[in-house]
């Protein structure tokens, strides 16, 4: 397939993107750093690789045009240090930072670090990523600008009898919620009034322990939803638009197992209607570069916004591959302060795609077992 960023004229633009971005830094590893490697490539940027001691020898320090080591094996020592990051960027004298995913993707403190230093950040300005990276501030956003969302609490951090009284407004089953994170991590199903308290404890040590932040909401419980999920990008003139829905609703430990585009179950009006209405609302918030939207759909076809990601996912191939839009080249060129160069009816959608993850577990407890694979 032809690639519609050529054909919508972001090659009549390139000695003026070279001007912008030499040479950008991607803190991150594995495939999605040599996917960010490759979008460079094709711009003619130069790439700086950061990496930890144990991934000295890794495929994206070598591809790239040159790397730094920025500390031990440990995440925590490496690739989370935002000193280390921060002086690989300096030393090296790049003008970006590409994030990725994971890692400090979503982290508004060093998207604020990046700007002090005055190195540009590929993703949202750290305004939104506080905003909508804080699940129940984003819900009141969303709520306000029109979309509709599941019915939930605050923050929990009332006394025992009014956590009680709230969740009998909700009604059992409810879900508890870490306030700050995702990948399924900090997140219990309450199915009595017996089992509230132990399992908001629980979901706050877990969310603690891997997002540095307990709080935690409860929202309504939905049996059997449709997980679906809305890309969209935004330009620093106000330019936005929606990319479709990948639908994600194979899972298993809220862990996504398959992803794919477009979702069977919306119509292409249905899905050009709820994509309007995604992108009206985050006009409300100004909204600029890649951003995905998530959704849960009941079984009478009602959505609930759930949460937003401020960033590239890991399933962005899906929508590259069925609308021919380069994600990560657009994120580039949109924190250089290119404009979109297509409008949302430019956007078709041909074909099918999926994706297939795997997840590593133990054969007999079944719980999350990261290691050498034995058999496929």
């Amino acid at each position: 397939m032809e690639n519609p960023c050529l054909a919508f004229g972001f090659e009549d633009r390139h000695a003026a993107e070279m001007a912008l971005f030499k040479k950008i830094l991607i803190a991150n590893r594995g495939e999605i750093a040599l996917r960010v490697i490759a979008a460079c490539r094709e711009l003619g940027i130069a790439t700086v690789a950061v990496y930890s001691e144990a991934d000295r020898n890794s495929l994206h320090t070598r591809f790239a045009d040159e790397a730094v080591c920025i500390g031990p094996a440990a995440s925590s020592a490496s690739y989370l240090n935002i000193p280390s990051v921060i002086s690989a960027a300096e030393i090296t004298n790049v003008e970006a930072i590409h994030p990725g995913y994971g890692f400090l993707a979503e982290s508004a403190y060093f998207a604020e670090v990046c700007e002090t230093c005055n190195i540009k950040f590929i993703g949202p300005p750290p305004d939104l990523i506080r905003l909508m990276g804080d699940k129940e501030k984003a819900r009141a956003a969303m709520q306000k600008a029109g979309l509709p969302v599941l019915p939930g609490s605050g923050k929990v951090k009332s006394t025992s009898r009014d956590l009680l009284e709230v969740a009998r407004k909700l009604g059992y089953p409810l879900m508890i919620k870490a306030a700050g994170g995702g990948g399924g991590r900090g997140i219990r199903t309450v199915r009595s009034e017996g089992e509230l308290l132990k399992c908001i404890e629980a979901a706050q040590i877990e969310a603690e322990s891997a997002f540095g932040n307990a709080d935690v909401y409860m929202e309504k419980y939905l049996a059997s939803p449709r997980h679906i999920e809305f890309q969209v990008l935004g330009d620093q003139d106000g330019n936005l638009l929606h990319l479709g829905e990948r639908e994600c609703s194979i899972q298993r430990r809220y862990q996504k197992l398959v992803e794919e585009c477009p979702s069977a179950a919306l119509s292409q009006k249905r899905r050009l209607e709820i994509g309007a209405a995604v992108v009206e609302a985050l006009k409300t918030v100004h909204y600029v570069n890649a951003g995905t939207v998530e959704f849960l759909f009941d079984d009478q076809g009602n959505f609930y916004f759930m949460e937003m990601n401020t960033r590239i996912q890991v399933e962005h191939p899906v929508t590259e591959m069925v609308t021919g839009i380069d994600l990560v080249r657009d994120q580039i060129l949109i924190a250089a302060g290119e404009r979109l160069p297509y409008r949302q009816e430019d956007v078709q959608f041909r074909g099918h795609a999926m994706e297939c993850r795997i997840i590593a577990e133990d054969p007999v407890t079944h719980k999350p077992s990261p290691g050498k694979i034995t058999s496929w």
